[in-house]
């Protein structure tokens, strides 16, 4: 039996690039450093561009079921509440060929891993760690740690897809001056019960206050039960919050006040019990994803700041791209994972960037945030939207559903 194609990582990433593997006629090793596979965070948004490729999988009933579709996104000005811009979602489906969602993280990951364990081609190992390896000869000799020991797999290729600090990136690029480094930027997240938020704001629609040096995003999940709330704040020197790794609401929207958040959105913010601290980090650019039979995929290629929410959705366009240069080149693992890096590449760079000056432009105060949200109510939501049509068509080359 020939080698297997090993993934390390079982996130949404790694997940998604097994199953396009397998459906390309890969033998696959998914290789999960947990003990057991469980998604921990919150609220995720899945784009057009990314439903697509879920759908293509053929994993549309068991998304449905799990998904909430919001009917709008709302553009506020964060210190009264006032919609600049309403981006009605309804026909998303039409002109992108699938429609905005939102998911619980756990939920979206239990889907994909459902059905990677459903798939013959697909063997999944919890419990085991890549430590590191050789490329050489067309093959990957790699060491795996697990609970019984060290054990040496030959592999036919390595995937790194294990988040944004990568262990597989370390090998292949052992320099400090790759190590990940603090944004400037700390995330705040909560899951708030519906009933506890404001009335006005548990609609099926996604909100985006802007403040200046903060801006929050919330949107509802699992049917409306819940409220997924992000705080995103400026916060220059990582060591001034490092030992607060949570925080209850009124602690929070205490931290806040001095950026003058409308009165709805503090008491949104006072109603999680706990916010948990995420400093959000940044790798330098890589002008190359791979070398002979290893390539990278998801955060440990192209790790972004999550203002224009495409992290889990580039991984999973990462995926499909993989997948579609094994079945259109055939055996060669070197060659597809050239192909597949050089099919990426430029694209996802260009939304690490889109990503951080959309940070910027939330950001904005004094006469800038003035000018900025003239700009917006002059777009208007079909606008909005439309500014991003770049990232939600299907690029081409990228597989129909």
């Amino acid at each position: 039996m020939s080698a297997p194609l090993v993934i390390a990582g079982a996130g949404i990433g790694g997940l998604s690039a097994a199953l396009a593997l397998a459906r390309a006629g890969r033998r696959v090793l998914l290789l999960e450093r947990a003990p057991k596979i469980e998604e921990v965070g919150a609220g995720l948004q899945i784009a057009p561009n990314a439903g697509r490729i879920l759908a293509g999988l053929g994993l549309e009933e068991e998304l449905r079921a799990v998904a909430l579709e919001p009917a709008a996104i709302n553009v506020r000005r964060g210190h009264d509440g006032a919609v600049l811009a309403r981006l009605d979602l309804a026909g998303t489906r039409a002109r992108y060929g699938a429609p905005f969602r939102v998911y619980h993280r756990g939920d979206l990951q239990q889907v994909l891993l459902q059905a990677a364990d459903d798939e013959p081609a697909i063997e999944i190992r919890t419990g085991a760690r890549v430590g590191d390896f050789e490329d050489c000869d067309g093959a990957v000799r790699l060491r795996v740690h697990a609970g019984e020991g060290v054990e040496e797999i030959a592999a036919a290729g390595l995937v790194g897809a294990d988040g944004q600090r990568s262990a597989v990136r370390g090998h292949l690029l052992p320099t400090e001056r790759d190590a990940p480094v603090y944004s400037g930027l700390t995330a705040w997240r909560a899951l708030v019960p519906a009933e506890s938020a404001p009335a006005a704001l548990r609609a099926r629609e996604s909100n985006l206050w802007m403040l200046t040096g903060a801006h929050v995003v919330h949107y509802p999940l699992r049917g409306g039960e819940i409220v997924n709330v992000v705080v995103i704040v400026a916060t220059p020197r990582q060591d001034d919050q490092a030992a607060v790794l949570s925080l209850d609401g009124a602690a929070l929207a205490r931290a806040l006040h001095g950026r003058r958040p409308a009165p709805m959105l503090s008491a949104l913010i006072e109603a999680g019990a706990v916010w948990r601290h995420w400093p959000l980090f940044a790798r330098p650019p890589l002008s190359r994803w791979s070398r002979g039979a290893v390539t990278l995929l998801g955060d440990a290629a192209h790790p972004m700041v999550p203002f224009l929410a495409q992290g889990a959705a580039q991984a999973i366009e990462d995926a499909e791209a993989l997948g579609r240069a094994f079945l259109t080149l055939g055996a060669s693992v070197e060659t597809a994972f050239s192909a597949y890096e050089k099919s990426r590449i430029d694209r996802a760079s260009r939304v690490v960037r889109a990503s951080r000056r959309q940070g910027d432009y939330f950001h904005l105060g004094g006469l800038g945030a003035v000018g900025r949200d003239l700009a917006i109510r002059a777009l208007g939501g079909r606008g909005m939207l439309a500014r991003n049509d770049w990232l939600y068509r299907q690029p081409r080359g990228q597989s129909a559903t």
